[in-house]
């Protein structure tokens, strides 16, 4: 029920929408500089999530939280937990989901094992990673470059599972670990036979130095019984036109 703060918000909302839709445009949320307006690939990953009957949505690498918003908006009504290890998008990301009952949020960075290290942050912050960055991401998205370094706690997926999933739960996995995903499905030996399904970032070109090229990542994922449903090209190189990364969704039978 919209409280009295709100509704006369909606109303005012409503009286932009109105002559703005006249002309074709439309008013969209925008939380802190985060676009919350789900885009076509948000809705089919929660076509997906409903399809396979997903109560727990693991965001690993949460960032500020763009991925957990636009998946509640485009429809998902199930328990998520996020981590992310840097500080300062930390802080963003547990204020936004401190507003939603069903979604917590972990201080964490995921991979094999247990570990304390630095992380290099990107000026744009979610490019940032615990590998050195490849001179052809640099080349093509030079906001990436890294500005400083942080210390971070790494834990495995295997050794929290039982905190962050219950018996009953049906889970599914999205990992967005900036050329990590090897080590942190390593950490998750165990945990990869319970899970329903993943969604990682597969790469085309070296990207950051001693990541795993897109078929070591489908051929680790299809070794644990896991087959490819979806695809979404996410990061192109603006002189070539060539792709250099795609987000994949896989689920297993």
């Amino acid at each position: 029920m919209p409280t009295r703060r709100s509704k006369p918000r909606a109303m005012a909302v409503n009286a932009i929408q109105r002559p703005l839709r006249r002309m074709g445009y439309e008013l969209q949320p925008y939380i802190k500089g985060i676009p919350v307006q789900p885009r076509e690939e948000d809705f089919r990953r929660v076509k997906i999530l409903a399809s396979y009957g997903v109560t727990v949505l693991l965001d690993v690498g949460a960032n500020i939280g763009q991925f957990a918003l636009r998946t509640r908006s485009a429809g998902y009504r199930g328990r998520i937990v996020s981590f992310e290890p840097l500080s300062a998008a930390f802080e963003e990301l547990d204020r936004e989901a401190r507003k939603d009952p069903r979604w917590d949020c972990m201080k964490q960075a995921l991979g094999r094992s247990a570990e304390t290290t630095e992380i290099h942050i990107s000026q744009n912050s979610h490019s940032s990673s615990l590998l050195e960055i490849d001179e052809h991401h640099l080349r093509s998205a030079p906001g990436s470059a890294y500005v400083g370094t942080e210390e971070v706690s790494v834990v495995s997926l295997d050794s929290i599972w039982d905190q962050v999933v219950m018996s009953s739960d049906r889970s599914f996995l999205k990992l967005d670990v900036q050329g990590f995903e090897l080590e942190a499905l390593r950490g998750a030996e165990r945990s990869l036979s319970k899970l329903t399904g993943v969604e990682t970032e597969l790469s085309m070109a070296p990207l950051y130095e001693g990541a795993p090229g897109y078929r070591e990542v489908i051929d680790h994922l299809e070794g644990g019984a896991f087959r490819l449903v979806g695809l979404d090209p996410n990061f192109f190189d603006p002189e070539s036109g060539e792709l250099l990364q795609a987000d994949a969704i896989f689920i297993r039978d």
